[in-house]
């Protein structure tokens, strides 16, 4: 399998405080990777790191070869590497239609005519049509993103990182706020979207351990900034140290 992303020896200190301690990442194409941890183990400032939100105290990091340490969000998403972004937050006043038109046109580099482009652009408009489709929302286009039902706006969030064109996406609490009967529907979605719309790995940051277990090929155990386990669900499961620190049951 190709190589994507290659993180090495990823380091971030807050003066004295150490957040993440030389955790490494490899992710290749095909990968459904989940990350895990207590809170406070370093999952949020690694994803923040990986995704040009906060750049590293040490370390090393590329993308298909090209080092991406310092590089921003926008780039990483030109780049390929993309991250789902509370879009429905960001834009509360937008139609489902227009929240996905500003992802399509920021990857198309139509940014400075973002309104022009959302009246005019036909290729806009198709490619709203089809995330809308891949993600069942075609018939919520015309409505304002804020009402939408809490699992809709979720595949809004995704749907907006999605049409981003990205190789690979990071996924940060997909399910979260998600009623339990919703959630496996919405990561089934989740993962047909990205067979459809050519995404080549997924990472996700997720705490229901229902999920993790169901969808992942491999699993990055982070316990206080270090990699306690990287391996697959049934190497985790296995694994003592890692059952009782961060899943939280005794060791039998």
């Amino acid at each position: 399998m190709s190589v994507l992303l290659d993180a090495r020896g990823l380091t971030k200190r807050y003066g004295d405080f150490t957040a993440l301690d030389g955790v490494s990442l490899t992710v290749s194409e095909g990968e459904f990777v989940s990350i895990i941890g207590p809170n406070g183990a370093g999952k949020t400032t690694l994803v923040n790191i990986v995704t040009g939100l906060a750049p590293p105290t040490a370390g090393q990091m590329s993308f298909r070869g090209l080092d991406i340490v310092g590089a921003g969000p926008v780039t990483l998403a030109r780049r390929g590497l993309a991250r789902s972004f509370q879009l429905v937050n960001v834009f509360p006043a937008l139609t489902v239609a227009e929240t996905l038109a500003v992802a399509v046109c920021a990857r198309l580099g139509r940014g400075r005519r973002f309104w022009s482009s959302l009246g005019a652009d036909r290729a806009v408009h198709a490619e709203v049509g089809e995330i809308a489709a891949v993600f069942g929302l075609a018939d919520r286009l015309a409505r304002l993103a804020r009402t939408l039902p809490q699992g809709d706006k979720k595949l809004l969030d995704v749907a907006s990182a999605f049409a981003l064109g990205p190789e690979l996406i990071l996924l940060d609490e997909p399910t979260s706020g998600v009623s339990t009967a919703d959630k496996h529907a919405i990561m089934d979605v989740m993962v047909g979207a990205a067979r459809r719309l050519g995404v080549k790995a997924i990472v996700q940051v997720e705490h229901d351990m229902d999920i993790v277990f169901g969808y992942s090929d491999r699993i990055v155990a982070l316990h206080q900034g270090r990699v306690l386990a990287d391996t697959t669900p049934d190497g985790i499961r296995r694994d003592t140290e890692v059952v009782a620190t961060v899943l939280g049951k005794p060791r039998s």
